[in-house]
């Protein structure tokens, strides 16, 4: 079961999504902007507080302090994910700056994890091994750190795990020995990276590669969470790729009005978050977005309400389904089944990637925190009540000590055991685990409305700063 599972996490599961054609739109003007941290409410304020710290004690207890490996998921017993370690990486900083932990702590972990990643042996065997050619694979065993079973060298995931990196790099900046040499690990990590390796097809960067069967059949095209590695392969003073690449990469947009909304189009929500998590993209354009006369952070605010109009509008009749219960995104699901309930034939699933846009609909009534959660700073004036909203009508089915629990389907009432979670019965499945790539942009994403954290920490980190100019962006804190 385990590797079949590993078949459909996000370098996979997006395959029928990420292949489109870029169409033309005219942008519009006048769309009221999100609000400002300040609107808050005191409620909303306190339970913010709350979100954070919980979410960050799941990084921060169940993280190995000494490898600094991070599980996939918890507490099913499961290997470790490399985008995770990226999304604790991104963690610690916001513990010191909340209170949480020391800065001692923080930089102590975030060194014994550098380490680690550095130190761990590369090679071209298959076996006995974290990565190769600076990459590192998709799944890692939780004590060796060696690959686990047969899955990919993944670019994406090295990506992410590389964002928090790039941001511990930049945020640790004293001058002792501990954060001394978080910023020389950092620095060696990322310069190894052989970026024009990955291009299999040029100019685009292959998804991955396995040492069995070289590269898979897919490359990264078309809107997604992709944006990240772009940026950092370009940025590379060492292994760039070619500038090509990015316009490679834009030529496949997809842009189509949604639910009232023009954008380009990418189903799953976790697609116009991740790479936003360390890149402030708020008034900074490409040639594409200067095309269309908005930014990347405009363009995730509008599939945020689309979403949510989406939702509203709940063309399939799912249950609960309204202005504050949305968000679809990749995420647990409660069984791989087809059932009918209330007089209409219902399909369910696992793990798959949930979405909806213009162009492609996957919908089974299983939704996710971290769908508004990771995007609170897109739209905090809906994000922020459905949060609050769904820890409310589902209580410690959904909210407990660490947080949201992955995922839920108010549908899925059914006198049947799940794949996993549980059914409440007249009210629905919820998941059971926490997810780390879905923890991840909960935490990272409100720190960023709240306090521009990251983002603004990031817009010091040079090969963050080079990526974008290579790719083309002008404008705003960049300056040029």
């Amino acid at each position: 079961m385990a590797d079949i599972r590993l078949m459909l996490r996000r370098s996979s599961a997006l395959l029928l999504v990420i292949t489109s054609a870029c169409t033309s739109a005219t942008s519009i003007t006048g769309i009221a902007g999100p609000t400002p941290p300040s609107a808050l409410t005191t409620r909303q304020t306190a339970f913010l507080d709350t979100l954070e710290r919980r979410t960050f004690d799941w990084f921060w207890e169940r993280t190995d302090n000494t490898n600094g490996l991070t599980p996939d998921r918890w507490p099913t017993k499961s290997f470790s994910s490399v985008a995770a370690i990226g999304f604790a990486l991104t963690a610690y900083p916001v513990g010191v700056e909340r209170g949480y932990v020391t800065r001692g702590a923080a930089a102590t972990r975030t060194l014994n994890t550098l380490r680690f990643m550095y130190n761990a042996p590369q090679g071209l065997q298959p076996t006995n091994v974290t990565g190769y050619k600076g990459f590192f694979y998709h799944f890692l065993d939780m004590q060796t750190g060696y690959r686990f079973q047969q899955v990919e060298l993944s670019t994406i995931d090295t990506s992410l795990l590389l964002g928090g990196v790039l941001f511990c790099q930049s945020y640790f900046t004293g001058g002792d020995p501990t954060e001394t040499a978080i910023r020389a690990y950092a620095d060696s990590i990322y310069l190894r990276v052989e970026w024009p390796w990955a291009v299999n097809n040029s100019p685009l960067v292959s998804m991955g590669w396995h040492p069995e069967s070289g590269f898979i059949n897919s490359d990264w095209k078309g809107y997604d969470e992709g944006m990240i590695v772009y940026i950092l392969a370009l940025g590379s003073p060492t292994h760039p790729i070619d500038p090509a690449g990015w316009n490679a990469w834009t030529s496949t947009y997809v842009w189509m009005d949604f639910y009232g909304q023009p954008l380009v189009n990418f189903p799953p929500l976790f697609g116009h978050q991740y790479s936003h998590v360390w890149i402030d993209f708020r008034g900074i354009q490409d040639a594409y977005m200067r095309g269309k006369g908005i930014d990347y952070f405009e363009n995730s605010r509008r599939a945020t309400l689309s979403q949510r109009s989406y939702a509203i509008d709940n063309p399939a009749q799912w249950r609960d389904y309204g202005a504050n219960v949305w968000g679809l995104t990749a995420v647990d699901g409660p069984h791989d089944t087809t059932v009918v309930i209330d007089g209409k034939t219902r399909q369910f699933h696992t793990y798959t990637a949930r979405g909806v846009a213009a162009d492609y609909k996957m919908d089974d009534g299983t939704l996710a925190a971290t769908a508004p959660g990771g995007s609170v700073p897109f739209a905090p004036e809906f994000a922020v009540p459905a949060l609050i909203a769904i820890r409310e009508k589902y209580g410690d089915n959904l909210f407990t000590n660490y947080g949201f629990v992955d995922s839920y389907n108010p549908t899925f009432q059914l006198p049947i055991t799940p794949h996993h979670g549980k059914v409440v019965a007249g009210v629905g499945w919820f998941d059971t685990d926490y997810l780390g790539i879905d923890q991840g942009p909960i935490i990272a994403m409100i720190e960023n409305y709240r306090s521009d954290l990251i983002w603004k920490t990031m817009r010091k980190n040079p090969y963050i700063v080079a990526g974008l100019k290579k790719a083309g962006f002008t404008g705003g804190w960049l300056g040029n």
